[in-house]
């Protein structure tokens, strides 16, 4: 009985252990979120700056803009660019799986080759399991911090593979946080940037009613302002994949700590019957030892009023 009280024991003190560490994962988790989803909300008004920029510059330069060498290279190459953001870390349920299965469905149609980069080593198995296998490989970003490096690596490679003609287009494929706490795969394709892209930028109204002016080189100003808007679009698929994977790592642990609620409750409930149970053994053991030691010191058992004198007869 001691053993098992030992065992049970062992096995609540281990669950316990396992419960911090889960819920330690649930605040790194959660404080992740806020960080990266604080940085995505930061990146709003830089785009808008951006997008304010290149429609004064197209404005200026009228529809010379719409036939620059990113939009002539459409059709120079039918090898598509994909890069799949996951994540390098388990502990994240269908995280990679997802992601994973709607880039594989999207590409599935595709006529051309395909140049595959991934983020997250988890992810570029899932890949290779499915039958696309990555030319190269990034780690996920540890911090916000982080995020820069890899977008100017991607954004780097991308542009000039793109401006070589070696491939005819570059998508992004990633997870996107959900109102309610979820996420949902996005296919956004990056490049090239068409000429119904650089129209609508036409569209966009000054918010003030004086007029911009660009000074110095406006063709010059259009490839930098353009450059930061890739730079921008890829940032925010970068992290927003990382809110995504943290969101999907907090809710993993939700499930994990209310499942360890469930196994200490059902431990805890062993434990107490069981040494309730062992009591009342002792108990008993007790009692009868009792009896049983009583019934030793009482010579004439059963009879209360002691011996009798056996009568003699008389003369």
């Amino acid at each position: 009985m001691s053993e098992s009280t030992a065992s049970l024991r062992r096995k609540i003190a281990t669950s316990k252990d396992l419960q911090s560490v889960v819920r330690t994962m649930k605040a790194l988790a959660a404080a992740n979120i806020g960080q990266y989803e604080k940085s995505v909300l930061a990146l709003g008004d830089y785009y808008r700056t951006v997008e304010l920029g290149l429609g004064a510059c197209i404005r200026r330069l009228g529809q010379g803009v719409l036939r620059t060498e990113r939009t002539g290279n459409m059709g120079v190459s039918d090898v598509i660019g994909a890069v799949v953001f996951g994540s390098d870390q388990g502990l994240v349920g269908q995280f990679n799986e997802v992601v994973v299965d709607f880039a594989v469905e999207s590409l599935a149609n595709r006529t051309g080759d395909l140049h595959l980069w991934a983020v997250g080593e988890r992810v570029q198995s899932r890949l290779v399991d499915a039958g696309l296998t990555p030319s190269q490989h990034f780690s996920v970003p540890s911090s916000v911090q982080a995020v820069t490096p890899l977008v100017g690596q991607i954004l780097m490679q991308g542009e000039a593979l793109h401006g070589q003609g070696k491939i005819g287009e570059l998508r992004l494929f990633y997870n996107r946080p959900t109102a309610v706490g979820g996420y949902a795969p996005i296919d956004h394709r990056l490049l090239p940037l068409d000429a119904s892209w650089w129209r609508g930028l036409i569209d966009v109204d000054w918010p003030t009613s004086k007029l911009p002016e660009v000074l110095g080189d406006v063709t010059a100003t259009v490839r930098a302002l353009t450059h930061e808007f890739l730079f921008i679009s890829l940032f925010r698929a970068s992290a927003e994949s990382l809110a995504s994977e943290n969101a999907s790592r907090l809710a993993a642990m939700q499930r994990a700590d209310k499942n360890i609620d469930e196994l200490l409750e059902h431990l805890q409930e062993s434990f107490h019957r069981l040494r309730q149970s062992g009591i009342d053994e002792e108990l008993f053991d007790v009692v009868a030892g009792f009896e049983a030691s009583t019934d030793r010191t009482d010579p004439h058992p059963g009879n209360p009023s002691g011996p009798r004198s056996t009568p003699t007869a008389s003369a």
